[in-house]
């Protein structure tokens, strides 16, 4: 009789649970109670209750949650019938790289491959994945396509235009904001009344038109088998609010993890909440005093109200030990959130050796800021730390203005986050749009951008042939049978010829990606002459990219909501220093680390920013500020400008403002920083000596007037 292969086990000869213990060895008491709560089938009564990880700033969150996974897969849980969401397809596979690692160390594995997670990804992209499978239950057309952010401005503009908008004699919110507004009203499900009088006041006016233009807005979308970003929550959530339905897909899943909780909004909640009404099998790990995206729609409210949503109440667990900074730096950020209205209460605490106080530095103005953070910067690297270990953040992206001209005035190196995103490169959404065309014939974003490539194809012509397109039985067949003006005639055989072609059923992926590489290639050339090189190193990076994805509906998908960082667009000189500093929005800096953090004007205007004015914009101020501070490993300087300049445009010459130390830090609470006033103050000159006569200028003066 064969034998079957078996897995191959450690030499060691340790029993599972021996293993086990070793792997959870290396936690603390906190993570080891997080981690093994509810795990196991030797547990006589297993906790059956929902599961909130208050995880502070720098306190293993992401070993807890991995750790986790792996425990309830060796305790028996069908890698299947686990539900991971995170908030980016990256969190998704290093959570599967550690949980990989533990999980072998348990199981006595020589491989530490990941376990397969087959639902472990972001909110969007999991609720792409069940929309299509239950698309016959709720109405769909499993084909449909994603808007990304640019193609919905595109849509809601095109639809404010024929709706006679744009013309309008006061003016009209501008297609970008209109979106924003759509998207705030879904994310928030506030009604639209209220959003305009909190978010956007000066749009308050146009209430009736902005409704008529949402109702249009979602015709033109489902006529095209469109959705953008923000229907994916939404046709979820309504899904999800279907008894029936909710009851069997919650009944996929045996355990639901949900990573930085703080960051949902009200869509997402109420999908947990509906998946698993008694919160069985539900993990929620993050931190209320990081809770800084209510600009997205998220909501701190989830976090804070989590324990007692379900019909059990929940398991709180707190990780207050810090693996990141030092004590006196977790002293002031501590001090700082512990003033916030309400919270779930932490200390966080560390026993990493100190490196002194934190950095409280009153400057005279932003020009003096930016010198004396250049200064710092160039200090501690001649000391021994590197450029990239050190980061500047600020509020918004203009603070950084002045010291971006010391930098350069001093030619410090530094990368800046932000910037165009690969899929806002013109050329890459060229080539995405005729994927996307050829996978939805009805998506007139795609095929308004597509046919205009050809030359000779204008904004008529292109209506003309969707159009048709979409009261045709065979779109492929309105494209070949369609007349275009004489001057595009030659060339609309080849597009319509690829048309064709990337409609076969037959086609095996990604052979579409070289079809569609075939016809634009020429066209990039002659629109893109002067930058064809990059911009066709772009295109195949994209080609190659495709490879990876196992049909061109899932690449569109994925890439759409997951869309790489990088582009060479129009770049500029390439960085080829070794090193550089880091420049960063507080926004961008959360969940990142660094050994030295600079934050920019510390003072009431900028942190809390100025147009923050109810309670709750407040208190996700003083959030932005505890996160900038607990991003610091090891030196954290807050830096105070006496005076910022405004310029003035309708007038000559400049004025200026002067500013107060940020109102979250109180006079109680310098104690634990070490201040600094820079330029410190001149010596005192020395005495001037007695004249040996006493000159009488007075009496000159008068005399010269005589």
């Amino acid at each position: 009789m064969q034998s079957t292969a078996l897995p191959v086990f450690s030499s060691t000869p340790k029993t599972q649970a021996e293993r086990l213990a070793q792997a959870l060895a290396s936690l603390n008491e906190a993570q080891r109670a997080a981690v093994e709560h509810g795990v196991g089938a030797a547990i006589a009564a297993p906790d059956e209750r929902p599961l909130l990880v208050i995880a502070g700033a720098g306190s293993g969150k992401t070993s807890t949650l991995a750790h986790r996974v792996a425990s309830l897969i060796a305790g028996g849980v069908d890698p299947q019938r686990l539900l991971l969401l995170t908030f980016s397809r990256r969190a998704a596979q290093e959570m599967e790289r550690r949980a990989g690692r533990v999980l072998a160390q348990v199981l006595g594995l020589k491989s530490e491959a990941p376990p397969a997670l087959p639902w472990a990804g972001t909110f969007h992209g999991i609720g792409a994945r069940l929309l299509r499978e239950y698309a016959p239950q709720i109405g769909l057309d499993e084909n449909f396509t994603i808007h990304d952010r640019g193609d919905a401005e595109d849509l809601m503009g095109l639809v404010r235009h024929e709706l006679g908008l744009s013309s309008t004699v006061n003016r009209f919110p501008r297609k970008g904001t209109c979106l924003s507004i759509y998207s705030r009203c879904v994310n928030t499900r506030a009604p639209l009344a209220d959003v305009l009088k909190e978010a956007f006041p000066w749009c308050d006016e146009w209430e009736a038109e902005l409704k008529k233009l949402f109702g249009a807005y979602v015709e033109a979308k489902q006529r095209q088998n469109v959705l953008d970003y923000d229907d994916l929550l939404l046709y979820w959530a309504e899904m999800a609010a279907e008894p029936a339905l909710a009851a069997h897909i919650g009944a996929r899943f045996d355990h639901v993890l949900v990573d930085e909780y703080q960051d949902t909004n009200l869509l997402q909640a109420s999908i947990l909440l509906a998946l698993k009404p008694d919160g069985r099998g539900v993990t929620v790990v993050g931190d209320d005093a990081q809770s800084i995206y209510s600009f997205r729609g998220a909501t701190v409210r989830n976090i804070l109200d989590f324990p007692s949503q379900f019909t059990q109440p929940a398991r709180v667990v707190t990780l207050e030990r810090n693996y990141r900074s030092t004590q006196p730096i977790l002293d002031v950020s501590n001090r700082v959130i512990a003033q916030a209205a309400e919270r779930h209460a932490k200390t966080l605490w560390t026993d990493k050796p100190s490196a002194g106080k934190p950095l409280l530095v009153l400057v005279p103005d932003e020009a003096g800021q930016a010198r004396w953070v250049a200064d710092k910067v160039l200090a501690h690297r001649e000391g021994g730390l590197a450029l990239k270990s050190q980061a500047v953040l600020f509020r918004t992206s203009s603070h950084s203005a002045a010291l971006e001209l010391e930098l350069a005035r001093r030619n410090i190196p530094f990368v800046k986050f932000g910037g165009l995103k690969f899929l806002e490169a013109s050329h890459v959404k060229d080539l995405l749009a005729v994927l996307r065309f050829a996978q939805n014939p009805r998506g007139r974003m795609a095929g308004f951008r597509v046919t205009q490539l050809i030359p000779g194809i204008g904004p008529a012509t292109s209506a003309r042939l969707l159009d048709a397109m979409e009261q045709a039985a065979d779109p492929a067949q309105a494209v070949r049978e369609f007349v275009p003006p004489s001057a595009a005639r030659a060339q609309w055989a080849d597009f319509a010829k690829a048309y064709e072609a990337l409609r076969e059923p037959a086609l095996k992926w990604p052979a579409d990606v070289e079809l569609a590489m075939d016809w634009y290639l020429p066209h990039l050339e002659r629109l893109y002459e002067d930058t064809s090189g990059v911009r066709r190193a772009d295109v195949e990076q994209l080609a190659r990219l495709a490879a990876g994805y196992a049909s061109r509906e899932r690449f569109l998908t994925e890439l759409t909501l997951d869309p790489p960082e990088a582009t060479s667009d129009r770049p500029g000189p390439p960085l080829l220093d070794e090193d550089y500093l880091i420049l960063s929005t507080i926004h961008s800096a959360k969940g990142q680390e660094w050994n030295s953090v600079h934050v920019l004007n510390v003072v009431d205007g900028c942190l809390p920013a100025d147009v923050a004015q109810s309670a709750q914009e407040l208190e996700e101020e003083r959030r932005l500020l505890y996160v900038a501070m607990t991003r610091a490993r090891d030196h954290l300087h807050l830096l105070v400008p006496q005076r910022f300049h405004v310029t003035q445009q309708a007038a000559r010459g400049d004025r200026h403002l002067y500013a107060n130390r940020t109102r979250f830090i109180a006079d109680a609470d310098l104690e634990g920083f070490e201040q600094q006033t820079w330029p410190p103050p001149p010596e005192r000159p020395p005495a001037v000596p007695p004249p040996s006569s006493v000159i009488d200028l007075r009496n000159r003066m008068r005399a010269a007037w005589r």
